[in-house]
């Protein structure tokens, strides 16, 4: 069993793959080539963005998302604690301040209740991320914002399909930047990321910006970055494209497998009625998470625990905040445990898992048959 099987989805979508590299390869345009822009326009219309730019990965995405909003030395960004480093790294790069507000301990995703008394007179941007497939209470984050004249820029690094109150992530706020490592919901086979906008200001200097701030070949009018993703790259994700939305109902019916074995024998992230989830991570909350990782781990069942040291706490990142500054995230440090998840996931692997990781809680394992009845 894989934590993610990207072999199988491969085998899956190879000849439509292999035709979009081996295209490529045939016209040899590897950096813009035309896939970049049917891409872009593709993932536009998707999301219903004016803009869509693609770049050289998901950190890339949130770095030219501060440098077109001018974010720089002296200032702070609000942002979660309770996320993968990219997150704050984008910030402190530029020279400014990340200001880490505590999460929703249902949702594991920042509580907007924890924003508002962080805002000073330095806050420039407000940068929520939306975990484990799932979008941030964006209603309340972007309210707050409205009041404080403060930009929103979505990590959307993990929920790229999703949707909150009918809208597209990418598609909620000033920029959404989302990632295309292979192990996301829509992944390439390396680095690669999107950023989205309905802005025509910030779109124009966003594209500037990923090709070392070019306004035209060799005239650069303002400071930039290599941050192109190649049309390798592109190629794949437009391969994959075409059969997302299978993969995603494919992620739905492992979700709602597990959910059927699980609910109200552990603790479960809380899924608000007014968003879907695209189940980039399938994660539970354990009290005693060291024990039973180890008893998957021993009956050959991958494991991930996204995240077990807060950013607040991380050593390189420690001088910009106190470890008491969210003890939410903390607290969840310590319990959060992604299973295996994935378009490819048999509901015999779901079945598996779920059966083993009861038996090491001592919950009753119901019989086999019970899940598709339970699931529907």
């Amino acid at each position: 069993m894989e934590f993610i099987d990207l072999k199988a989805q491969y085998q899956a979508a190879r000849a439509s793959i292999d035709a979009r590299i081996h295209a490529v390869l045939e016209h040899g345009q590897y950096i813009m080539g035309p896939e970049v822009a049917e891409l872009e326009g593709q993932l536009a219309a998707r999301t219903g963005a004016r803009h869509c730019i693609t770049v050289a990965s998901g950190t890339e995405a949130l770095l030219i998302a501060l440098m077109a909003l001018g974010i720089g030395r002296g200032d702070e960004v609000i942002t979660t604690p309770f996320s993968f480093i990219a997150t704050a790294e984008a910030i402190v790069l530029l020279g400014a301040t990340p200001v880490f507000a505590d999460i929703d301990p249902a949702t594991c995703n920042i509580d907007p209740a924890c924003i508002e008394e962080k805002i000073s007179s330095r806050t420039r941007a407000i940068m929520p991320v939306s975990l484990y497939g799932q979008c941030a209470d964006m209603e309340g984050i972007n309210a707050i914002a409205s009041r404080h004249g403060l930009p929103v820029i979505e990590d959307a690094a993990q929920s790229f399909g999703a949707t909150y109150q009918g809208k597209s992530s990418c598609n909620l706020s000033t920029i959404g930047c989302t990632s295309f490592f292979p192990s996301k919901p829509l992944g390439c086979y390396g680095d690669g990321g999107a950023v989205f906008t309905n802005d025509d200001h910030l779109a124009g200097a966003m594209r500037e910006i990923r090709v070392h701030g070019q306004s035209r070949r060799y005239v650069h009018t303002r400071i930039g970055v290599g941050g192109r993703m190649d049309t390798l790259q592109c190629a794949v994700v437009l391969a994959k494209l075409e059969r997302f939305d299978w993969e995603l109902k494919q992620r739905q019916r492992v979700a709602a497998s597990y959910d059927a074995l699980l609910s109200g024998k552990l603790g479960l992230v809380a899924r608000p009625r007014d968003r879907t989830n695209v189940f980039a991570q399938y994660t539970v909350v354990l009290e005693q998470r060291e024990r039973i990782d180890a008893a998957l781990r021993a009956a050959a069942i991958p494991t991930a625990v996204h995240y077990p040291v807060p950013m607040h706490l991380q050593p390189a990142y420690m001088r910009w905040s106190s470890p008491d500054a969210a003890p939410v995230a903390l607290a969840m440090s310590g319990k959060v445990l992604s299973l295996p998840m994935g378009p490819y996931l048999s509901d015999a692997d779901v079945f598996e898992v779920a059966s083993t990781l009861l038996h090491t809680l001592g919950e009753t394992v119901p019989a086999r048959c019970e899940l598709s009845a339970a699931a529907t």
